[in-house]
């Protein structure tokens, strides 16, 4: 059975949520020591225990409601022989970064990304777009010569992600906007489409664009002020 830290690292590493708690403090004799951890989903124990089936049940009680709220909170656990004092801790659904193009640019997205909190996933062929799933969904086209762009879009675009980005000035991508527009997509959702992508660092190189873009979405995702680059040209 994987420990405690294992199970956590690998669901982490799938941006999967959940719910770690750990003794901090013990009263009387509880069945329990400090150090004991459990993870946990919002309904089920995942790994590890706080000593016995009495504690464990009090906290996957209160896993949904702490996932919930979204910020660490100290719980109380009481048992016949003393009680627990534990440190609940919950660890959101990771963002989704969808990087569309095998470029350059898109390399260094995807390699970028999980270190400042996005699962990164890299769309090389329309083929190749994964299933939809939880968490916001930000989505990345790095190859404005695509083809099969428009039709990208249009494959993600009812996912409703809470960011799409083009890279390339309008010169370059404003006919795709176009395209999008003949088939119909609404125009408060073409307003979204950002494009060029990426704040306004003077990047040049391809791994300098991709810190401009990484940049900007890690301004939306926390709701930071952002100088994006300029839609003329």
């Amino acid at each position: 059975m994987p420990s405690v830290e294992e199970e956590l690292a690998a669901r982490l590493a799938r941006g999967e949520e959940v719910v770690l708690a750990t003794v901090i403090k013990l009263d009387g004799e509880p069945p329990s020591q400090a150090g004991a951890k459990l993870l946990m989903t919002r309904t089920a124990s995942l790994a590890g225990t706080l000593g016995c089936s009495e504690f464990d049940s009090a906290a996957v009680a209160d896993a949904a409601s702490i996932a919930t709220a979204g910020a660490p909170q100290v719980r109380t656990y009481r048992h016949d022989l003393g009680s627990i004092e534990v440190y609940v801790e919950p660890y959101a659904t990771a963002p989704t970064l969808v990087v569309f193009a095998a470029t350059p640019v898109a390399q260094a997205l995807v390699r970028w990304a999980p270190e400042v909190g996005f699962r990164s996933v890299l769309v090389a062929r329309l083929a190749d777009l994964p299933a939809a799933g939880a968490g916001e969904l930000y989505v990345v086209h790095t190859n404005h010569d695509a083809e099969d762009l428009v039709q990208a879009l249009e494959a993600i675009l009812p996912r409703n992600p809470k960011f799409i980005g083009l890279v390339g000035s309008r010169r370059h991508t404003g006919h795709h906007l176009e395209a999008l527009r003949a088939k119909g997509v609404p125009e408060e959702v073409i307003r979204r489409i950002q494009s060029p992508v990426g704040l306004d660092l003077g990047a040049r190189t391809p791994a300098e664009i991709a810190l401009s873009i990484l940049a900007g979405l890690v301004a939306v995702r926390r709701g930071g002020a952002a100088g994006w680059k300029s839609t003329n040209g």
